[in-house]
């Protein structure tokens, strides 16, 4: 449940304040930044919020802050839940605790004052008892008030009969108040332990779903290292190739160069044609070498050509699958 000052506007700008500072926004962090108010849960919703549209957080980043407000919201959900029953159970005992003591305490105030009334009658009869033993010496002029007090004592004998039988039964309603006392307890006691290992079964099944989270995690970082690494190898490679295609253009400009001369002297050789023919033969052959060679030169040049384009278009689909956005540059620096 939310405290109260803790909403939307508040969270935004304990985020933004601690973004302008350089600090990674997170739950705890903003917590603290507002002042240790407020259910982490409902932070890490407004946080959400706040993420979801325009977010241009790096990816693993987002993935690992969804997946800590996931993990401390449910763990804060577990500890909140589990600390509200033990609390609601520990109160109920309490005052069931209190009831069964005052009952007790009444129970056995009510038995004193059985024993003070039986003490009374007691003391009352041995009197009685020592007044007919005086009057047996006047039996004859007494026996009207003797058959009065044998009267007398047989209904106080069986009043405390009576008593006697009260007292037991008040004795074995004590009796058993205390044994109800002593199962009451034993039942929460057990209730409890029950409580407490059912919250720490549910604890360590949330430990073990983080757990599973994280490897997962790291299984998708391993991936995203070795699709850069690949990148930079097919980077390499590319870098290799144009250079390779840069000194094939430069022999192609050389052999032009030198087919270039060769047409020159086969010009100048056409004034003197008569006189050097050998020469002109020669030259000629040469300059057929020459043409061959700059036909195979162009020809490794398209070749060339034809892989830059396969490595260039590896490239291009290793930056659409490369989700950092780093350039070449990037990468060379």
């Amino acid at each position: 449940m939310a405290r109260g000052g803790v909403n939307l506007a508040v969270v935004q700008k304990a985020r933004n304040s601690l973004l302008m500072r350089g600090v990674y926004p997170s739950i705890d962090a903003v917590r603290v930044e507002i002042g240790n108010t407020g259910s982490k849960t409902t932070i890490a919703r407004y946080l959400k919020q706040l993420e979801s549209p325009g977010s241009e957080a790096n990816p693993r980043e987002r993935m690992s802050g969804a997946l800590r407000g996931v993990v401390e919201s449910l763990l804060d959900q577990v500890q909140e839940e589990g600390s509200q029953a033990f609390l609601e159970a520990r109160a109920e005992f309490e005052h069931e605790r209190k009831l069964l003591v005052s009952r007790a305490e009444a129970l056995e105030s009510e038995l004193d004052e059985l024993k003070l009334g039986f003490r009374a009658q007691g003391d009352v009869l041995a009197a009685q008892t020592e007044g007919f033993k005086t009057t047996q010496s006047t039996l004859q002029t007494e026996i009207t008030r003797n058959a009065r007090l044998s009267q007398s004592c047989n209904d106080l004998e069986v009043r405390i009969l009576e008593k006697d039988g009260q007292i037991q039964s008040l004795e074995q309603k004590h009796a058993h108040a205390r044994e109800a006392l002593e199962h009451y307890r034993a039942s929460v006691k057990e209730q409890r332990d029950q409580d407490l290992s059912r919250h720490e079964s549910q604890v360590y099944q949330m430990q073990q779903e983080v757990t599973v989270l994280q490897q997962t995690l790291m299984v998708k970082q391993e991936e995203i290292s070795r699709l850069i690494r690949d990148n930079e190898r097919f980077i390499a490679e590319n870098r290799q190739h144009v250079r390779e295609a840069s000194q094939h253009r430069e022999a192609v400009e050389t052999l032009r160069a030198d087919l270039t001369i060769a047409n020159a002297a086969t010009a100048r050789a056409e004034g003197a044609k008569e006189l050097l023919a050998h020469q002109l033969e020669a030259k000629s052959k040469e300059a057929i070498e020459v043409h061959s060679v700059g036909i195979a030169t162009q020809q490794r040049a398209e070749e060339l050509r034809v892989q830059l384009e396969q490595c260039e278009a590896k490239l291009e689909l290793l930056r659409t699958l490369n989700p950092t956005g780093e350039s070449p540059e990037d990468h060379e620096d």
